[in-house]
């Protein structure tokens, strides 16, 4: 035993960060509980675009576990990794439903976006695209992203309808399938407000119990519960390189790209900063590992058959609990390991349990308009236009591009050009050219 704990503290330093081994594992265990639901989630989100959702539920965990032993091993932080929320989202309802692409187009535009972030973590350019995009459009995307996520909860629980005279109205709130997707999301309204962690987790249980009294999904029995986890021989290594020089190919990319860097970095900067791990500098010590672990859990997920792997926001919630060491990633893994032989479990969850998960992930993004400046117009009309863009165009992309165009546009005519970074400029005539390419190809 001794020997077991000077090797966790030689590896993981737990003197030094004030912590122990017991402390990390419950840590790495509230981690794992409260970000769970993307194990339902991302499979019934990536299966809507024709892919095997057993294959994605298997690639999603072991792309996560790469990730995770890599941040835990080589960066020693105690960040979990997963398939990112909005990301998921982009993959399936704008690049693959919207744009009408296979989803093979998708991963290889996550593929590529993983490559070029791993170069970017060598050369410290993400720091330069980091600064160069206005602070206001930052926030307005995720604003813009919670939006959009929430849409598709609503729509997908059936509480929302497609509608021909007001294009979406209420849907009806007395079916079975209405009730469960209400239940699902009260519970885990009330449980956050009562700041229980796990609270997606117990909603998406509770309201699959309530979906099995009443029939909406059907229990497989008892013995059919643990099995080997599903094969991902149908979506792993699955790329296609037909459009990869095209507009369509630049602009999912770099939205996978853009995305990725700014929900990597926010939450690297507040979930370290709660686990006091942000120097006198304001500076994260050995960020770069940690980064450069993203970006590769990005690039094994993409090749086996899942969305982009950022870092989770709910790690917070383990360091909360006292993890502070890369053996909290690594003990969230262990749980991710366990996931795996848990397939028929995950499979009887309800769409609307999933879609209460969504709506609630969608609230979670919205706290950054408080910080958007709605006083300066030359900040806000693009912010605006980013976040109204996201829901109502259907599309995550079309909101970064037409933000990107019009602050250039807002700050140019108003005589405040000197405001707009170069790389701004070049970002926002890339994606007007993609406006234009109809007109001048």
């Amino acid at each position: 035993m001794e020997n077991n704990q000077s090797f966790l503290e030689r590896k993981f330093l737990l003197s030094q960060h004030k912590t122990n081994a017991k402390t990390e594992f419950m840590a790495g265990l509230t981690t794992f509980m409260t970000m769970s639901y993307i194990l339902i989630v991302n499979p019934s989100l990536l299966s809507q675009t024709g892919m095997d959702k057993g294959g994605v539920f298997t690639a999603t965990i072991i792309a996560s576990i790469i990730a995770m032993l890599l941040m835990g091993l080589y960066a020693n932080m105690p960040f979990a990794l997963s398939a990112g929320m909005g990301l998921n989202a982009f993959f399936t309802f704008t690049v693959c439903l919207g744009m009408g692409y296979d989803w093979s187009f998708a991963l290889t535009a996550v593929f590529l976006e993983g490559i070029i972030f791993i170069l970017l973590s060598f050369f410290n350019v993400r720091e330069a695209i980091f600064t160069a995009i206005p602070y206001s459009l930052k926030k307005a995307v995720s604003v813009g992203i919670g939006l959009f996520i929430a849409l598709i909860g609503f729509t997908s629980s059936g509480l929302i309808v497609a509608n021909e005279a007001t294009y979406l109205s209420m849907g009806n709130l007395l079916t079975k399938e209405s009730f469960i997707a209400i239940v699902a999301l009260f519970t885990m309204a009330i449980l956050t407000a009562k700041q229980v962690r796990g609270a997606l987790l117990y909603g998406i249980i509770i309201s699959t119990v309530i979906a099995l009294i009443t029939g909406v999904t059907h229990f497989p029995g008892i013995a059919s519960l643990f099995s080997l986890p599903p094969s991902i021989k149908d979506v792993a290594f699955h790329l296609e390189w037909n459009n990869i020089l095209t507009f369509d190919m630049f602009s999912v990319m770099f939205t996978f790209l853009f995305v990725d860097i700014f929900d990597t970095v926010g939450t690297l900067t507040g979930v370290a900063t709660k686990a006091d791990l942000i120097d006198k500098d304001g500076n994260l010590p050995g960020v770069s590992k940690a980064l450069l672990s993203d970006a590769i859990g990005t690039v094994c997920g993409a090749l086996l058959g899942t969305s982009t792997i950022t870092t989770f926001v709910e790690s917070a919630s383990g360091v909360a609990d006292g993890g502070r060491t890369g053996l909290t990633s690594l003990s969230t893994a262990f749980f991710f390991f366990i996931s795996l032989f848990l397939f028929p479990l995950f499979s009887i969850v309800p769409p609307q349990a999933t879609a209460a998960a969504l709506i609630m992930v969608g609230l979670f993004m919205m706290s950054p308009i408080t910080e958007i400046d709605f006083s300066d117009y030359t900040e806000s009309v693009p912010a605006f236009l980013t976040i109204a863009m996201m829901p109502f165009a259907y599309s995550i992309a079309e909101g970064i591009s037409v933000g990107m165009i019009s602050y250039v546009i807002m700050k140019v005519v108003t005589g405040r050009s000197k405001e707009v970074s170069v790389v701004m400029y070049i970002l926002a005539l890339v994606f007007l050219l993609r406006y234009l390419s109809p007109l001048v190809f």
